[in-house]
């Protein structure tokens, strides 16, 4: 297995994306490291927030909520994944497994920013930050969760089964073009050609094509046994916690109601579908989220 690093140049043309670089090397197990790559804009010492990205996506895609969070008075941290983004990727589809995603999120967040934190999380951001509420409950200040769920087996949709199924094997794997499909409203050439930035070909997009087959969706699946043991401590969990799901989304729509029936946190929450919001919804409706998160601190005693 070789540990890829996209080269500089691929993102010297990124669109509205001036933010420092900022790395953190993680231990990957067997004696390999890589080099993840994160945002972290705002003052040091403010209230964190960390901005958790999915699948096949990159901190590119908070990049309009990031200067709005941060001039709300956050520390802003958003971090490519390990097979994402700036991040190294491991160039073996088998390589990726959710527990070792789960680990090597929890190395760079103990690193950066050990204090509790804001959190807001999509897609696989979801189902890797809500397992770390889960486990540490007490370092998050509250959750804003979007187009995400924590499986632990069932039934898995159509709709999910053709995206599994065309991650693994279809030939044209162009993430832009399909950033560009998930979401309501239209991306620019920049903005596209910007999502497949981090992949300048066929082995570096392992960890895009790994991550649909890794969610447990169907019982017996690697991790649902870890979910299902994970759900008490998140049902338990009492401070804010919103859901904010885009209308447009034919992958995750309706799972909010599972989140907001089981969480303690979730009860009386302003919660809400929000229109012409695709799967993507930072790109949809970034100021409708970021006020949501906002509000959610503010509640929680986390932002003045």
């Amino acid at each position: 297995m070789q540990i890829l690093r996209t080269p500089a140049e691929r993102f010297a043309d990124i669109p509205d994306y001036p933010f420092a670089e900022h790395w953190f090397e993680v231990d990957l197990g067997g004696g390999q490291t890589a080099r993840q790559h994160y945002v972290d804009e705002g003052p040091r010492d403010a209230p964190p927030v960390l901005l958790f990205h999915g699948e096949p996506s990159w901190s590119f895609l908070y990049r309009k909520m990031i200067p709005i969070l941060a001039d709300a008075g956050f520390r802003v941290l958003a971090p490519d994944l390990i097979g994402f983004g700036k991040s190294d990727k491991p160039d073996d589809i088998s390589f990726y497994t959710y527990a070792r995603h789960v680990d090597w999120l929890k190395q760079w967040r103990t690193a950066i920013e050990p204090r509790p934190a804001a959190l807001f999380c999509q897609d696989w951001g979801g189902l890797l930050g809500l397992r770390m509420v889960a486990h540490d409950p007490d370092l998050f200040a509250c959750v804003v969760a979007s187009n995400t769920f924590l499986p632990a087996g069932g039934t898995p949709s159509k709709a999910f089964l053709a995206w599994r199924e065309f991650a693994r094997s279809s030939p044209d794997f162009h993430i832009g073009a399909l950033l560009d499909r998930a979401t309501a409203t239209a991306r620019s050439e920049a903005e596209i050609a910007a999502y497949d930035a981090p992949y300048p070909d066929e082995p570096s997009k392992a960890g895009a094509r790994a991550f649909p087959a890794l969610v447990p969706v169907a019982d017996g699946m690697p991790g649902v046994e870890d979910n299902k043991q994970a759900w008490p401590a998140l049902a338990a969990y009492d401070q804010p916690f919103l859901t904010l799901f885009g209308e447009d989304d034919p992958i995750t729509k309706g799972s909010e109601k599972f989140l907001i029936e089981r969480i303690a946190g979730a009860h009386d929450q302003p919660h809400r579908t929000l229109p012409t919001c695709g799967h993507f919804c930072q790109e949809d409706q970034p100021e409708l989220l970021a006020q949501g998160l906002i509000d959610m601190a503010r509640k929680a005693g986390h932002l003045a």
